[in-house]
Protein backbone atom coordinates (compact mmCIF):
# COMPACT_ATOMS: atom_id res chain seq x y z
CA UNK A 1 0.00 0.00 0.00
CA UNK A 2 1.24 3.48 -0.82
CA UNK A 3 1.08 6.45 1.51
CA UNK A 4 -2.35 7.72 0.40
CA UNK A 5 -3.84 4.20 0.57
CA UNK A 6 -2.50 3.71 4.10
CA UNK A 7 -3.97 7.02 5.24
CA UNK A 8 -7.34 6.10 3.70
CA UNK A 9 -7.31 2.60 5.23
CA UNK A 10 -6.43 3.92 8.68
CA UNK A 11 -9.16 6.55 8.45
CA UNK A 12 -11.70 3.95 7.29
CA UNK A 13 -10.79 1.66 10.19
CA UNK A 14 -10.85 4.55 12.66
CA UNK A 15 -7.23 3.95 13.57
CA UNK A 16 -4.56 6.39 14.64
CA UNK A 17 -1.11 4.79 15.03
CA UNK A 18 -0.43 4.08 18.70
CA UNK A 19 3.08 4.74 19.93
CA UNK A 20 2.60 2.41 22.92
CA UNK A 21 1.99 -0.47 20.46
CA UNK A 22 5.04 0.39 18.40
CA UNK A 23 2.88 1.03 15.31
CA UNK A 24 4.76 2.36 12.32
CA UNK A 25 3.25 1.47 8.93
CA UNK A 26 5.52 0.75 5.98
CA UNK A 27 4.47 2.74 2.89
CA UNK A 28 7.29 1.99 0.44
CA UNK A 29 5.83 -0.63 -1.94
CA UNK A 30 9.14 -1.51 -3.55
CA UNK A 31 10.71 -2.13 -0.16
CA UNK A 32 7.71 -4.25 0.91
CA UNK A 33 8.14 -6.40 -2.21
CA UNK A 34 11.87 -6.72 -1.57
CA UNK A 35 11.22 -7.86 2.01
CA UNK A 36 8.77 -10.53 0.82
CA UNK A 37 11.37 -11.74 -1.71
CA UNK A 38 13.90 -12.25 1.12
CA UNK A 39 11.42 -14.61 2.81
CA UNK A 40 11.63 -16.89 -0.26
CA UNK A 41 7.98 -17.88 0.12
CA UNK A 42 6.77 -20.81 -1.97
CA UNK A 43 3.33 -22.37 -2.55
CA UNK A 44 3.94 -25.13 0.00
CA UNK A 45 5.10 -22.83 2.81
CA UNK A 46 3.17 -22.24 6.04
CA UNK A 47 3.60 -18.53 6.74
CA UNK A 48 3.00 -16.92 10.13
CA UNK A 49 3.13 -13.12 10.28
CA UNK A 50 3.36 -11.44 13.68
CA UNK A 51 1.43 -8.17 13.81
CA UNK A 52 0.24 -7.95 10.17
CA UNK A 53 -1.35 -4.51 10.68
CA UNK A 54 -2.55 -3.39 7.24
CA UNK A 55 -1.04 -6.39 5.49
CA UNK A 56 2.46 -5.06 4.95
CA UNK A 57 4.59 -6.18 7.88
CA UNK A 58 3.08 -4.18 10.87
CA UNK A 59 -1.46 -5.81 17.89
CA UNK A 60 -4.44 -3.85 17.20
CA UNK A 61 -8.04 -5.16 17.49
CA UNK A 62 -9.32 -2.35 15.25
CA UNK A 63 -7.41 -3.79 12.28
CA UNK A 64 -8.69 -7.38 12.65
CA UNK A 65 -11.89 -6.77 10.67
CA UNK A 66 -9.96 -4.83 8.04
CA UNK A 67 -7.61 -7.75 7.43
CA UNK A 68 -10.41 -10.33 7.37
CA UNK A 69 -12.14 -8.28 4.66
CA UNK A 70 -8.94 -7.71 2.70
CA UNK A 71 -7.77 -11.34 2.69
CA UNK A 72 -10.85 -13.47 2.07
CA UNK A 73 -9.33 -16.86 1.42
CA UNK A 74 -9.75 -20.33 2.94
CA UNK A 75 -5.99 -20.50 3.45
CA UNK A 76 -5.91 -17.27 5.50
CA UNK A 77 -6.47 -17.36 9.27
CA UNK A 78 -6.22 -14.39 11.61
CA UNK A 79 -5.75 -14.81 15.34
CA UNK A 80 -6.21 -11.71 17.48
CA UNK A 81 -4.01 -12.43 20.47
CA UNK A 82 -0.81 -11.39 22.19
CA UNK A 83 2.09 -12.91 20.23
CA UNK A 84 3.93 -13.53 23.50
CA UNK A 85 1.08 -15.89 24.50
CA UNK A 86 0.69 -17.59 21.12
CA UNK A 87 1.03 -21.38 21.44
CA UNK A 88 3.95 -22.02 19.11
CA UNK A 89 3.69 -25.80 19.69
CA UNK A 90 1.03 -26.07 16.96
CA UNK A 91 3.66 -25.11 14.39
CA UNK A 92 5.62 -28.34 14.89
CA UNK A 93 2.88 -30.17 12.95
CA UNK A 94 3.33 -27.94 9.88
CA UNK A 95 5.87 -28.17 7.09
CA UNK A 96 8.07 -25.35 5.82
CA UNK A 97 7.15 -22.88 8.55
CA UNK A 98 8.27 -19.31 7.89
CA UNK A 99 7.77 -16.54 10.44
CA UNK A 100 7.89 -12.88 9.44
CA UNK A 101 7.06 -9.62 11.16
CA UNK A 102 7.88 -6.02 11.98
CA UNK A 103 8.41 -6.62 15.68
CA UNK A 104 7.51 -3.92 18.22
CA UNK A 105 10.92 -2.85 19.42
CA UNK A 106 10.01 -2.72 23.11
CA UNK A 107 9.32 -6.49 23.18
CA UNK A 108 11.46 -7.63 20.23
CA UNK A 109 13.95 -9.64 22.30
CA UNK A 110 11.11 -11.46 24.10
CA UNK A 111 9.42 -12.31 20.80
CA UNK A 112 12.68 -13.49 19.26
CA UNK A 113 13.40 -15.84 22.14
CA UNK A 114 9.88 -17.25 21.76
CA UNK A 115 9.71 -17.68 18.00
CA UNK A 116 13.39 -18.24 17.15
CA UNK A 117 14.22 -20.65 19.91
CA UNK A 118 15.32 -24.23 20.40
CA UNK A 119 13.82 -26.65 19.64
CA UNK A 120 12.96 -24.93 16.39
CA UNK A 121 10.04 -25.49 14.02
CA UNK A 122 10.98 -22.84 11.46
CA UNK A 123 12.65 -23.15 8.09
CA UNK A 124 13.17 -19.38 7.96
CA UNK A 125 12.37 -16.26 9.99
CA UNK A 126 12.51 -12.70 8.66
CA UNK A 127 12.13 -9.77 11.05
CA UNK A 128 12.36 -6.02 10.96
CA UNK A 129 14.14 -4.93 14.12
CA UNK A 130 15.75 -1.87 15.60
CA UNK A 131 19.07 -1.47 13.81
CA UNK A 132 21.04 -1.63 17.06
CA UNK A 133 19.52 -5.00 17.95
CA UNK A 134 19.94 -6.34 14.42
CA UNK A 135 23.65 -5.62 14.63
CA UNK A 136 23.90 -7.34 18.02
CA UNK A 137 22.21 -10.51 16.74
CA UNK A 138 24.38 -10.75 13.62
CA UNK A 139 27.64 -9.64 15.27
CA UNK A 140 30.99 -11.33 14.74
CA UNK A 141 33.62 -12.15 17.40
CA UNK A 142 35.74 -9.19 18.41
CA UNK A 143 33.06 -6.57 17.86
CA UNK A 144 31.43 -4.44 20.56
CA UNK A 145 27.99 -5.79 19.55
CA UNK A 146 29.02 -9.44 20.10
CA UNK A 147 27.55 -10.83 23.33
CA UNK A 148 25.56 -13.51 25.14
CA UNK A 149 22.36 -12.85 23.14
CA UNK A 150 24.36 -13.12 19.92
CA UNK A 151 25.62 -16.57 20.86
CA UNK A 152 22.27 -17.76 22.19
CA UNK A 153 20.57 -17.12 18.84
CA UNK A 154 23.52 -17.97 16.58
CA UNK A 155 23.99 -21.33 18.30
CA UNK A 156 21.00 -22.75 16.43
CA UNK A 157 20.52 -20.27 13.58
CA UNK A 158 22.48 -18.50 10.90
CA UNK A 159 21.74 -14.81 11.41
CA UNK A 160 22.05 -12.47 8.40
CA UNK A 161 21.91 -8.70 8.54
CA UNK A 162 20.32 -7.96 5.16
CA UNK A 163 19.65 -4.24 4.99
CA UNK A 164 19.27 -1.06 6.98
CA UNK A 165 15.81 0.55 6.65
CA UNK A 166 15.49 4.35 6.82
CA UNK A 167 12.92 6.01 9.07
CA UNK A 168 11.37 7.86 6.15
CA UNK A 169 9.57 4.78 4.75
CA UNK A 170 7.22 4.60 7.75
CA UNK A 171 4.16 6.52 8.83
CA UNK A 172 4.60 7.88 11.43
CA UNK A 173 8.37 8.00 11.33
CA UNK A 174 10.02 6.05 14.18
CA UNK A 175 12.74 7.63 16.27
CA UNK A 176 15.37 5.03 15.35
CA UNK A 177 16.58 3.27 12.23
CA UNK A 178 15.52 -0.29 11.48
CA UNK A 179 17.03 -3.30 9.74
CA UNK A 180 15.95 -6.58 8.17
CA UNK A 181 17.44 -9.73 9.69
CA UNK A 182 17.01 -13.28 8.42
CA UNK A 183 17.30 -16.42 10.53
CA UNK A 184 17.78 -19.88 9.04
CA UNK A 185 18.31 -22.98 11.21
CA UNK A 186 21.72 -24.59 11.42
CA UNK A 187 22.15 -28.30 10.76
CA UNK A 188 21.72 -29.54 14.34
CA UNK A 189 23.88 -32.58 13.68
CA UNK A 190 26.80 -30.28 12.92
CA UNK A 191 26.43 -27.97 15.89
CA UNK A 192 28.10 -30.62 18.04
CA UNK A 193 27.20 -29.20 21.41
CA UNK A 194 27.17 -31.73 24.21
CA UNK A 195 25.57 -29.85 27.11
CA UNK A 196 23.35 -26.85 26.30
CA UNK A 197 23.02 -25.94 29.96
CA UNK A 198 26.79 -25.82 30.42
CA UNK A 199 27.07 -23.71 27.25
CA UNK A 200 24.52 -21.15 28.42
CA UNK A 201 26.09 -20.96 31.88
CA UNK A 202 29.65 -20.33 30.72
CA UNK A 203 28.51 -17.80 28.10
CA UNK A 204 26.47 -15.96 30.74
CA UNK A 205 29.42 -15.92 33.15
CA UNK A 206 31.91 -15.10 30.41
CA UNK A 207 30.06 -11.96 29.34
CA UNK A 208 29.09 -10.88 32.88
CA UNK A 209 32.06 -8.48 32.95
CA UNK A 210 33.33 -7.86 29.44
CA UNK A 211 36.61 -6.24 30.45
CA UNK A 212 37.75 -9.19 32.56
CA UNK A 213 39.64 -12.19 31.22
CA UNK A 214 37.86 -15.53 31.01
CA UNK A 215 40.42 -17.22 33.26
CA UNK A 216 39.04 -15.10 36.13
CA UNK A 217 35.36 -15.12 35.20
CA UNK A 218 35.25 -18.91 34.69
CA UNK A 219 37.52 -19.86 37.60
CA UNK A 220 34.61 -21.47 39.43
CA UNK A 221 33.95 -23.81 36.49
CA UNK A 222 37.45 -24.34 35.04
CA UNK A 223 40.50 -24.82 37.26
CA UNK A 224 42.98 -25.64 34.49
CA UNK A 225 42.42 -22.70 32.15
CA UNK A 226 45.95 -22.84 30.67
CA UNK A 227 45.35 -26.37 29.38
CA UNK A 228 41.76 -25.74 28.31
CA UNK A 229 42.59 -22.54 26.43
CA UNK A 230 45.23 -24.40 24.40
CA UNK A 231 42.71 -27.09 23.46
CA UNK A 232 40.27 -24.52 22.08
CA UNK A 233 43.07 -22.50 20.42
CA UNK A 234 42.43 -19.39 22.51
CA UNK A 235 45.06 -17.17 24.16
CA UNK A 236 45.32 -17.53 27.96
CA UNK A 237 44.38 -13.84 28.26
CA UNK A 238 41.21 -14.19 26.12
CA UNK A 239 38.08 -12.21 26.90
CA UNK A 240 34.56 -13.36 26.06
CA UNK A 241 34.18 -11.40 22.82
CA UNK A 242 37.36 -12.94 21.39
CA UNK A 243 35.97 -16.50 21.27
CA UNK A 244 34.05 -17.67 18.23
CA UNK A 245 30.86 -19.71 18.48
CA UNK A 246 32.85 -22.85 17.69
CA UNK A 247 35.32 -22.11 20.50
CA UNK A 248 32.48 -21.55 22.98
CA UNK A 249 30.98 -24.90 21.98
CA UNK A 250 34.35 -26.64 22.34
CA UNK A 251 34.80 -25.05 25.75
CA UNK A 252 31.39 -26.27 26.93
CA UNK A 253 32.09 -29.77 25.62
CA UNK A 254 35.41 -29.98 27.49
CA UNK A 255 33.79 -29.36 30.88
CA UNK A 256 30.75 -31.64 30.40
CA UNK A 257 31.17 -35.30 31.51
CA UNK A 258 29.82 -38.31 29.65
CA UNK A 259 28.88 -41.80 30.81
CA UNK A 260 28.58 -45.15 29.04
CA UNK A 261 26.14 -47.77 30.30
CA UNK A 262 26.05 -51.55 29.97
CA UNK A 263 22.87 -53.12 28.56
CA UNK A 264 21.36 -56.60 28.64
CA UNK A 265 21.58 -58.67 25.45
CA UNK A 266 18.66 -61.13 25.10
CA UNK A 267 17.48 -63.95 22.85
CA UNK A 268 14.26 -64.18 20.82
CA UNK A 269 12.36 -65.10 24.00
CA UNK A 270 13.63 -62.05 25.91
CA UNK A 271 16.01 -64.07 28.09
CA UNK A 272 19.32 -62.40 28.99
CA UNK A 273 22.27 -64.14 27.38
CA UNK A 274 25.08 -61.55 27.76
CA UNK A 275 25.86 -57.87 28.25
CA UNK A 276 27.35 -55.18 26.03
CA UNK A 277 27.81 -51.42 25.87
CA UNK A 278 25.09 -49.37 24.23
CA UNK A 279 27.35 -48.71 21.24
CA UNK A 280 28.10 -52.44 20.82
CA UNK A 281 24.41 -53.31 21.07
CA UNK A 282 23.51 -50.90 18.29
CA UNK A 283 26.51 -51.58 16.03
CA UNK A 284 25.83 -55.34 16.12
CA UNK A 285 22.03 -55.04 16.10
CA UNK A 286 21.75 -57.26 19.18
CA UNK A 287 18.32 -57.93 20.65
CA UNK A 288 18.00 -56.03 23.89
CA UNK A 289 15.48 -54.59 26.33
CA UNK A 290 14.19 -51.06 26.63
CA UNK A 291 11.54 -49.08 28.45
CA UNK A 292 9.46 -46.19 27.13
CA UNK A 293 7.56 -43.94 29.53
CA UNK A 294 4.72 -41.66 28.43
CA UNK A 295 4.24 -38.82 30.92
CA UNK A 296 1.06 -36.73 30.92
CA UNK A 297 0.38 -33.53 32.84
CA UNK A 298 -2.87 -32.57 34.61
CA UNK A 299 -4.19 -31.06 31.33
CA UNK A 300 -3.77 -34.37 29.50
CA UNK A 301 -0.80 -33.16 27.43
CA UNK A 302 1.99 -35.61 26.66
CA UNK A 303 5.63 -34.80 27.35
CA UNK A 304 8.00 -35.50 24.45
CA UNK A 305 11.77 -35.34 24.47
CA UNK A 306 14.01 -34.33 21.58
CA UNK A 307 16.97 -36.68 21.41
CA UNK A 308 20.42 -35.13 21.57
CA UNK A 309 22.75 -34.95 18.53
CA UNK A 310 25.13 -37.29 20.38
CA UNK A 311 22.79 -40.25 20.16
CA UNK A 312 24.15 -43.02 17.94
CA UNK A 313 20.60 -43.82 16.80
CA UNK A 314 17.91 -41.35 15.76
CA UNK A 315 19.72 -38.20 16.90
CA UNK A 316 17.56 -35.06 17.13
CA UNK A 317 14.28 -36.91 16.60
CA UNK A 318 11.35 -36.59 19.00
CA UNK A 319 10.79 -39.53 21.34
CA UNK A 320 8.83 -40.75 24.35
CA UNK A 321 8.95 -38.70 27.56
CA UNK A 322 11.71 -40.94 28.89
CA UNK A 323 13.25 -44.03 27.34
CA UNK A 324 16.32 -46.18 27.68
CA UNK A 325 17.92 -49.58 27.80
CA UNK A 326 17.37 -52.05 30.58
CA UNK A 327 20.79 -52.44 32.11
CA UNK A 328 22.47 -55.72 32.98
CA UNK A 329 20.78 -57.60 35.84
CA UNK A 330 17.95 -55.06 36.00
CA UNK A 331 14.23 -55.69 35.40
CA UNK A 332 11.86 -53.53 33.37
CA UNK A 333 10.21 -51.77 36.30
CA UNK A 334 13.54 -50.92 37.92
CA UNK A 335 14.75 -49.55 34.59
CA UNK A 336 11.60 -47.46 34.12
CA UNK A 337 11.93 -45.82 37.53
CA UNK A 338 15.65 -45.21 36.98
CA UNK A 339 15.18 -43.75 33.49
CA UNK A 340 12.44 -41.44 34.70
CA UNK A 341 14.74 -40.08 37.40
CA UNK A 342 17.88 -39.96 35.25
CA UNK A 343 16.26 -38.40 32.19
CA UNK A 344 13.68 -36.10 33.77
CA UNK A 345 14.67 -35.85 37.43
CA UNK A 346 11.16 -36.98 38.31
CA UNK A 347 9.23 -39.69 40.12
CA UNK A 348 5.71 -40.86 39.36
CA UNK A 349 3.45 -43.85 39.64
CA UNK A 350 4.03 -45.88 36.49
CA UNK A 351 1.42 -48.20 35.01
CA UNK A 352 2.52 -50.85 32.52
CA UNK A 353 0.34 -50.54 29.40
CA UNK A 354 2.01 -52.70 26.73
CA UNK A 355 4.98 -54.81 25.72
CA UNK A 356 6.25 -54.62 22.14
CA UNK A 357 8.22 -57.48 20.57
CA UNK A 358 11.73 -56.96 19.26
CA UNK A 359 11.62 -56.16 15.55
CA UNK A 360 13.16 -53.92 12.90
CA UNK A 361 10.55 -51.27 13.77
CA UNK A 362 11.73 -51.15 17.37
CA UNK A 363 15.44 -51.43 16.56
CA UNK A 364 15.49 -55.01 17.89
CA UNK A 365 14.28 -53.82 21.27
CA UNK A 366 11.75 -55.58 23.48
CA UNK A 367 9.94 -52.47 24.71
CA UNK A 368 7.90 -52.25 27.90
CA UNK A 369 5.64 -49.19 27.71
CA UNK A 370 4.58 -47.34 30.86
CA UNK A 371 2.27 -44.42 31.51
CA UNK A 372 2.58 -41.90 34.35
CA UNK A 373 1.45 -38.45 35.44
CA UNK A 374 3.70 -35.53 36.32
CA UNK A 375 3.62 -31.75 35.75
CA UNK A 376 7.32 -31.20 36.38
CA UNK A 377 9.56 -29.35 36.77
CA UNK A 378 12.00 -31.53 34.88
CA UNK A 379 15.79 -31.64 34.86
CA UNK A 380 17.35 -33.62 32.02
CA UNK A 381 20.90 -34.58 30.98
CA UNK A 382 21.91 -32.67 27.85
CA UNK A 383 24.08 -35.52 26.63
CA UNK A 384 20.87 -37.55 26.28
CA UNK A 385 18.16 -34.97 25.59
CA UNK A 386 18.18 -31.67 23.73
CA UNK A 387 14.74 -30.46 24.87
CA UNK A 388 11.45 -31.54 26.45
CA UNK A 389 8.01 -30.11 25.72
CA UNK A 390 4.37 -30.86 26.55
CA UNK A 391 2.06 -31.18 23.53
CA UNK A 392 -1.67 -31.65 23.13
CA UNK A 393 -2.32 -35.19 21.97
CA UNK A 394 -4.18 -33.89 18.89
CA UNK A 395 -1.06 -31.93 17.88
CA UNK A 396 1.03 -35.09 18.19
CA UNK A 397 -1.54 -36.98 16.11
CA UNK A 398 -1.42 -34.39 13.32
CA UNK A 399 2.34 -34.03 13.56
CA UNK A 400 2.96 -37.80 13.37
CA UNK A 401 0.61 -38.05 10.38
CA UNK A 402 2.16 -35.10 8.51
CA UNK A 403 5.82 -35.58 9.43
CA UNK A 404 6.52 -39.09 10.79
CA UNK A 405 10.17 -38.58 9.95
CA UNK A 406 10.41 -36.17 12.92
CA UNK A 407 9.96 -39.04 15.39
CA UNK A 408 12.06 -41.99 16.54
CA UNK A 409 10.54 -45.19 15.13
CA UNK A 410 10.29 -46.74 18.58
CA UNK A 411 8.12 -43.88 19.79
CA UNK A 412 5.77 -44.23 16.82
CA UNK A 413 5.28 -47.89 17.71
CA UNK A 414 4.64 -47.00 21.36
CA UNK A 415 2.24 -44.22 20.32
CA UNK A 416 0.26 -46.59 18.09
CA UNK A 417 0.10 -49.11 20.92
CA UNK A 418 -1.05 -46.39 23.37
CA UNK A 419 -3.75 -45.18 20.97
CA UNK A 420 -4.98 -48.72 20.38
CA UNK A 421 -5.38 -49.27 24.11
CA UNK A 422 -6.95 -45.84 24.70
CA UNK A 423 -9.53 -46.06 21.90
Amino acid sequence: MNLSQIRAALESAGVRPAKKLGQNFLHDQNLARWIVEQAQIGPDDFVLEIGPGLGALEKDARLANFLCEKFRDSRFELRHCDALHFDTRILFAERNVKVIGNLPYYIASQLLLRFVNFPSYISLALFMLQDEMARRLSAKPGSADYGALTLRLQLHHHVEYLRKIPRTVFIPQPEVASAIVRFTPRDEKRIGIFDHEAFREIVKNGFSQRRKQLRKLLAGQIDNWESISKKIAAPPTARAEELSLEQWIALANLIAPRDEKIASVVDENDRQISTASRLEVHENNFRHRAVHILIFNHAGEILLQKRSPWKDRHPLLWDSSAAGHVEANEDYEEAARRELMEELGATARLDRIAKLPASEKTGQEFIMVYRGGCDGPFAFPWEEISAVEFFLTEIVERWAANKPEDFAPGFLECWRSFNAISS
